[in-house]
C-alpha cells in the first residue's frame, strides 16, 4: 500500500484506508470495516485481491506442488499441508504465524 502511495502520479492529500495506517507523512484514517462502508476503498480492496490473485495464478506456474491457483495463498489444510512438506518461499507472506513457525523463525515479533 505504501509503494502504491508512493507511486502515485498525483500526490495523496488524505489517505482513507481499511483499519490500518500506512507509514506516511500522510494525513489519514483507518476505518473499520472500511470496505463495507467506503466505495473508493471497497474499489481498491477490490483491485488488490484481483493483482494477487493474478500473481498467485503465476506462483502456481512456478510451483504448482503448493496449489496457490486454488486457494490464493489462503491458510487452506491443502496450503499448510504444501508449507510442511516443502517449507515456506520467497514470496510467502512471512508475517502470518503458518509460515513464519514453519519457516523457523519465532511466533512473535
Amino acid at each position: 500500500m505504501k509503494r502504491a502511495v508512493e507511486n502515485l502520479s498525483q500526490p495523496a492529500d488524505y489517505l482513507l484506508v481499511d483499519a490500518t495506517s500506512v507509514d506516511l507523512a500522510i494525513p489519514q484514517r483507518g476505518v473499520i470495516h472500511g470496505d463495507a462502508l467506503s466505495r473508493s476503498i471497497a474499489a481498491a480492496s477490490i483491485l488488490a485481491k484481483t493483482v494477487r490473485d493474478a500473481r498467485l495464478r503465476e506462483l502456481d506456474l512456478q510451483y504448482p506442488a503448493y496449489g496457490f491457483a486454488r486457494h490464493k495463498g489462503y491458510g487452506s489444510p491443502e496450503h499448510l499441508a504444501a508449507l510442511d512438506r516443502w517449507g515456506p518461499l520467497p514470496d510467502h507472506r512471512y508475517s502470518y504465524a503458518p509460515v513464519r513457525s514453519r519457516a523457523g523463525q519465532p511466533l512473535s515479533l
